[in-house]
């Protein structure tokens, strides 16, 4: 009987654990069913955002899909390390990837919860979030859970503790956008993992469970709570001392939101413009993903110069326009804080403030100021926020009045109650001034002309505004600013600073079915036989077009492609005075090649590119350089950087153009920037009906270009000339460039030879001539005695109101000078 008993019982047993195994294989087949392959992520690369940087490291820019900074292991800090432990899995150094002790507990409160409806636990281990973060979904099912558990084990075989923690560390996501402790660190606390301390590092660690819950502003008590848990537990884990802990618990969360935004340094338009070549370069993934450094050639004092000299420019050329009225017109009641903050304000012009007009009478305005966006409106909180009124007076509207009116403007015949306007501090006594947006627009671009380097770029008066920049995407006709390239061409090929060509009226037949084109100068006077030199600085249109079919409008043409302002400009006369269209940042990069000696250079603004492992996979500086890599000095020679970019114009040419523009500042055109008082060359351009207005110049360190116009072209008044809007913009900016540098005068080129002439005529100067200038000559070329001209003998005595033939030959021809007149 009891062996029948017996062999009964290990029958049945057996048969048990047959079934049992059977039934152990099944799960374990059915939850290995399509596992995800855990060795992928020995080759895993998450989303990591590209960070663009100013010349100086200055941060500019973040572009990502998941806001992520993918640091290895080695650079997290132990502490840091320590309070994610503590939170999340102290045990993480002794399980195999899962802590039964955890699951037997999540398991026991699970059932005894299965009718209260409450979330189930999970009890899971780092290497467990992993398996689900990295290669499963957050489905809630045992199936999930089983599958969670068996890669957990699988990874742990496969890895390296620290390698798994690295993963983890990288790759959760930690609330505001943010993945990843590093990330992380820099949105809540704008510090590095290594400038983190232990309330800091524990407020992170209590995010990854709940983020939402344990938001700093909208639940920061509840946030504070989790904190100092976390606190508790790296103290009972031995982490930190209890006067450590007890210290972090006292401290406020101290969260301070960081944001990049590139109008910190005024560099919305730059930045964009940055955006958008790395998208065409690398396409969007590799821009939001591929977790590039891009550093750039922004200079940051440089820019807030550019914006804030630009914004003066158009400001004050906006108010010659008069006071157009105000932003919005909205009622006043009580809550007409909140009611403004429904009004769109431009985020990008500070220190101006909207505001509301409350009261006003003849002598005073009072304005409620715009609330600031803090947390109690942003997050819901009703309570009210104190107002901040300021006072308008007769001097803060004064811009208002018409320039004949001598009389103070009664204030409520120009604001009105319910008027949304803007207000700015004026000087340090607390006064307020009325602003206005302005409708013109305009650009401003500073380029180093040695490398390319764009130091500054300003696209328009307001990024936030309007993101069309205005100083790569529009294409605005250069007008004269254009003429220095044709003259040029001239003095490559034969012509001298001296030579003479008639300033008088001529008729050009365009064609059949065309009418004749009269060209005039600005002044519609002519000025009968003059130098090249006087016809820059006086920026005469009549000479440049004889000059221009003189030389041939495809040499023209071929050297505007040269020279990069065209790619293809139509060999038509007109064109010769710059009504073809180009760019503030493609003119700005010619002058620069003006000012290099006549060195190819093209326009950058970024200097070198490295992907997330800090390989450089761009550099915009391919010169070579033999010797740079040595590792120390040992008496050899000093590197040697080799230059192979093609010279465009003759080192001569280059410096007579450069001495030529010289004149049109202290003599010409661009007179107003004489102010600067520094070797300073340039050019005004204004083009028919004083559409668009320039000013492009340069010192022997720096290129820069500034343009004036509306978006929609049309004219901005009679008068609105290149040397009158934009030069004073050029003046403002480059006296606050050159201010604490010496006065370095351009270099003149080994051969060029300088001689005394009359700035007149460009013939020899006498000894006591007023009028002498220093001219510079190609070697074996010098200023004539006399102008040999058929036909002429007097300054005076030539035909005003004769035009000239331009359908065949010049009604008469020098013989001298290679002058065409």
């Amino acid at each position: 009987m009891l062996r029948r008993f017996i062999s009964f019982f290990f029958s049945w047993l057996v048969l048990a654990s047959a079934l049992v195994s059977y039934g152990g294989g099944y799960l374990l087949l059915w939850i290995s069913k399509d596992l995800p392959d855990y060795q992928q992520l020995s080759i895993y690369e998450p989303p990591v955002m590209t960070r663009i940087h100013a010349a100086d490291g200055s941060l500019l820019g973040e572009y990502a899909t998941e806001r992520r900074l993918y640091l290895p292991i080695s650079s997290v800090p132990e502490s840091l390390i320590q309070a994610f432990l503590s939170s999340e899995d102290k045990k993480f150094y002794q399980h195999p990837g899962i802590d039964y002790e955890s699951i037997l507990a999540a398991f026991i409160f699970n059932v005894q919860n299965l009718k209260s409806g409450r979330r189930p636990i999970g009890a899971s281990t780092i290497t467990q979030q992993v398996a689900k973060n990295f290669l499963l979904t957050n489905e809630l099912s045992y199936k999930r859970k089983l599958r969670e558990i068996l890669l957990a084990l699988k990874i742990e075989q496969a890895f390296s503790k620290d390698k798994i923690l690295e993963l983890y560390l990288n790759e959760i996501y930690l609330g505001l956008g943010s993945y990843g402790v590093a990330a992380s660190a820099l949105k809540y606390f704008g510090k590095g993992v290594f400038e983190l301390d232990f309330h800091e590092m524990a407020y992170l660690a209590a995010l990854p469970k709940a983020p939402n819950n344990y938001h700093p502003f909208r639940h920061p008590m509840q946030a504070k709570m989790r904190r100092n848990w976390v606190l508790d537990r790296m103290y009972s884990n031995g982490f930190i001392s209890l006067e450590e802990s007890e210290r972090a618990k006292g401290l406020p969360l101290g969260v301070k939101l960081h944001s990049v935004d590139p109008s910190t340094f005024a560099a919305g338009y730059f930045t964009e413009e940055v955006r958008r070549i790395i998208y065409a370069m690398y396409g969007e993934r590799k821009l939001y993903e591929g977790g590039l450094s891009v550093r750039t050639t922004l200079d940051p004092k440089m820019q807030i110069i550019a914006r804030n000299v630009l914004i003066k420019g158009l400001i004050s050329i906006d108010r010659s326009k008069g006071w157009r009225g105000p932003v919005d017109r909205i009622r006043v009641d009580d809550e007409w804080g909140r009611t403004l903050l429904q009004v769109r304000m431009l985020n990008d012009i500070n220190p101006w403030r909207m505001g509301i007009v409350l009261e006003v009478n003849r002598n005073f305005a009072e304005i409620g100021l715009r609330p600031s966006a803090s947390s109690q409106f942003q997050y819901g909180n009703k309570k009210k926020e104190g107002s901040v009124k300021i006072r308008l007076d007769h001097k803060g509207i004064a811009w208002t009045r018409k320039k004949k009116d001598k009389k103070k403007a009664n204030i409520n015949n120009v604001l009105s109650v319910g008027d949304v306007i803007y207000v700015a501090p004026e000087g340090k006594g607390g006064e307020w001034e009325l602003m206005q947006i302005p409708e013109i627009e305009g650009a401003l671009v500073a380029i180093d002309p040695h490398t390319g380097r764009v130091k500054a770029m300003v696209g328009g008066f307001s990024y936030d505004g309007s993101q069309f920049n205005r100083a790569t995407q529009a294409m605005r006709q250069p007008g004269s600013a254009f003429k220095p390239f044709v003259y040029a061409a001239a003095l490559d090929n034969g012509y001298t600073p001296s030579s003479i060509v008639m300033d008088a009226p001529v008729e050009i037949d365009q064609g059949p079915g065309l009418e004749i084109w009269r060209p005039r100068n600005y002044s519609r006077t002519f000025f009968g036989p003059s130098t090249l030199r006087r016809g820059v600085e006086k920026s005469r249109n009549v000479m440049t077009v004889r000059l221009a079919k003189d030389i041939g409008m495809p040499l023209v043409s071929e050297y505007a492609k040269r020279f990069g302002i065209y790619d293809n400009l139509l060999p038509f006369l007109a064109m010769s005075l710059g009504a073809g269209e180009t760019t503030v940042l493609r003119l700005t990069a010619a002058y620069a090649m003006l000012d290099n000696g006549g060195k190819k250079v093209t326009p950058t603004l970024i200097d070198r590119i490295q992907d997330r492992w800090g390989n450089t996979i761009y550099r915009h500086d391919e010169r070579e350089c033999q010797g740079c890599a040595a590792e120390s000095w040992t008496g050899q020679n000093e590197p040697v950087i080799i230059d192979h970019r093609p010279r465009i114009i003759s080192p001569y040419t280059s410096y007579q153009v450069t001495s030529i523009l010289e004149g049109v500042i202290r003599r010409g055109t661009g007179s107003i920037v004489r102010a600067i008082k520094r070797p300073i060359a340039g050019k005004t351009g204004t083009t028919n009906g004083e559409r668009d207005a320039w000013f492009v110049g340069y010192s022997p360190e720096l290129a820069v270009g500034v343009f004036v116009g509306y978006d929609k072209p049309r004219s901005m008044g009679r008068g609105a000339t290149g040397g009158r809007i934009a030069a004073p913009i050029f003046r403002d900016f480059m006296s606050l460039f050159l201010a604490d540098k010496p006065a370095v005068p351009f270099p003149v080129p080994s051969g060029i030879q300088l001689f005394r002439v009359n700035v007149e005529t460009g013939l020899k100067a006498r000894i006591n001539d007023r009028n002498a200038i220093m001219e510079a000559f190609k070697p074996g070329e010098a200023p004539p005695d006399q102008h040999s001209m058929i036909g002429y003998t007097d300054p005076e005595g030539w035909n005003n109101n004769a035009p000239g033939s331009i359908n065949g030959e010049p009604r008469s021809i020098s013989s001298g000078s290679g002058g065409l007149y």
